[in-house]
């Protein structure tokens, strides 16, 4: 066996070794960076290890699911939800908090309940420029702006960035010209995070029958 071939073989093992554990790695070091912040913010003043003299691993997760649970089960019954709604009237009362925490509440209320259909469609946008085209999910239909009511309905579309998909961009694009895919929100964002490595076997076809057929399926 030539060296060339080995080289061949022992590259396809290691690419192959590596598909494996790469993603295995990178969930474990990010698991461990959130639990790692989460233990770092609970009081010095009653950790177990100061009080006790006992280390209890992940703490912080514990104390953070104790924390939502109670949350949860108290903002479910009147006294709760009176006690919230209260808080929510004094944070509308300061004019910048107002602004930030009215806009996560909106973004996690949407996001978190099962109504809606926000990023549950994919689409395909014409954007940045004619010719070129953008993956991004839907989340607003039937935009209709104020002062403008010769516009035709809109729909709202979030356009993330790689390799974060944390950032991105918001258009309002004419339904006319938005084009669903048959592509679940994850396979979409398996796509968005690898940089288009991980393309979903549906997407490629319905690439090319979008982009030559811009038919409007919402």
């Amino acid at each position: 066996m030539s060296g060339a071939v080995v080289k061949l073989i022992l590259r396809r093992y290691l690419i192959a070794g590596l598909l494996v554990w790469l993603p295995i790695i990178a969930t474990v070091l990010v698991i461990q960076f959130i639990l790692g912040v989460l233990d770092r913010l609970v009081p010095r003043a009653i950790r177990p290890d100061v009080l006790l003299g006992v280390h209890i691993p992940y703490l912080g997760a514990l104390l953070a699911l104790l924390l939502l649970l109670a949350t949860g089960l108290l903002v479910t019954n009147i006294i709760g939800r009176g006690l919230v709604r209260a808080w929510e009237d004094i944070l509308n009362r300061i004019p910048f908090v107002r602004a930030v925490y009215g806009g996560v509440k909106s973004f996690s209320t949407t996001i978190l309940s099962n109504s809606g259909n926000s990023f549950k469609k994919v689409l395909l946008i014409e954007y940045p420029r004619a010719g070129c085209w953008s993956v991004g999910f839907q989340t607003a239909s039937d935009v209709r702006l104020p002062g403008a009511p010769g516009l035709e309905p809109m729909v709202c579309v979030f356009i993330p960035t790689t390799p974060n998909p944390t950032a991105g961009f918001i258009l309002l694009v004419p339904r006319a010209q938005a084009i669903e895919l048959d592509m679940t929100p994850d396979a979409a964002m398996k796509l968005i995070v690898t940089l288009g490595v991980v393309m979903p076997p549906a997407a490629t076809p319905a690439l090319i029958a979008g982009a030559t057929t811009p038919a409007a399926t919402l």
